[in-house]
């Protein structure tokens, strides 16, 4: 069933509270450093204490010595989803209590889409949760579990991006999703804009390809038309990598829509376009060449 656009946005806050933490973080990896360090112990310490605050029963030193334990020898996306089987295991078990108690538990969203820090990768075990166990009734008391997860998810893209867990609903139940991302392309909050391109990509670098997508991108074409011309660059860059994505598969596709995108187009619209065909461009390939002269 279609939401509509108002209901689709009309989301309780999460409890922010000054007693919520997140671990520190660099604004990027160091030589000689790697990912995994934004998922160690000061992290779980972080993930344990604020679940403590939201819930009131959270077993957080139990929750801490399992986590602890398994984290050695695992990558930052392996991280992510071994935590996410940790809460799972320590959380109420139907799917949509606990998702209540990690909305409850996140810090304030995101206020700018420049200057990050490194810190929204604590929220990887949370994406994971709702990518792992967001999709299957049977996990939440025989209901369907569509509009937590898109709630969760909407929640959690504010503080870092849901872009790797939307994947699974996009594949799973491709026209629902794809309804509420269109929903979201009018959303104020660019990090919820940028959602609606980066997670919809058929190539995204770290994450499942959505073999549909690859196959024929046409049904996300929506989303890319309403966020081709929006004002933060933040969510054009998406978009041009979208684009970017689809000329790896269908290159006369990318062309074509460029083409048409040049037609009354300003100088952002003309960065997106030579942006969306440099790596063919790289390669020699005529039409990309001649695209990026155009949009000079």
């Amino acid at each position: 069933m279609k939401v509509c656009c108002d209901a689709a946005f009309h989301f309780a806050a999460p409890l922010s509270s000054p007693r919520l933490r997140l671990p520190s973080a660099p604004t990027g990896i160091q030589k000689g450093s790697t990912l995994t360090t934004l998922l160690d112990r000061e992290a779980v310490d972080c993930l344990a204490h604020n679940l403590r605050v939201t819930h009131r029963r959270f077993d957080a030193d139990t929750f801490q010595r399992t986590a602890l334990a398994g984290l050695e020898g695992l990558s930052i996306l392996q991280r992510g989803h071994f935590l996410a089987k940790v809460l799972r295991d320590h959380l109420p078990p139907r799917y949509s209590d606990g998702i209540e108690i990690l909305l409850g538990s996140l810090t304030p969203p995101l206020q700018e889409t420049s200057d990050f820090t490194l810190s929204g990768f604590f929220y990887l075990p949370h994406v994971s949760f709702v990518s792992n166990y967001g999709l299957d009734p049977a996990g939440n008391g025989g209901d369907d579990p569509f509009e937590t997860s898109m709630r969760a998810q909407f929640e959690l893209t504010r503080r870092f991006s849901a872009e790797f867990s939307i994947r699974a609903f996009l594949i799973r139940w491709p026209e629902r999703t794809l309804a509420r991302l269109m929903e979201w392309t009018r959303h104020p909050d660019p990090h919820v804009r940028r959602l609606c391109s980066e997670g919809s990509r058929p190539r995204l670098p770290w994450a499942q390809r959505i073999p549909a997508f690859v196959r024929d991108p046409r049904p996300a074409l929506p989303i890319l038309e309403s966020l081709k011309d929006d004002p933060e660059l933040y969510v054009r860059r998406s978009v041009a990598n979208h684009v970017g994505d689809i000329a790896k598969d269908h290159p006369e596709l990318a062309f074509e829509l460029c083409h048409k995108w040049l037609k009354g187009a300003s100088a952002e619209r003309k960065w997106l376009i030579r942006h969306a065909v440099r790596h063919p461009a790289k390669h020699g390939v005529a039409t990309a060449l001649k695209l990026r002269q155009l949009a000079k």
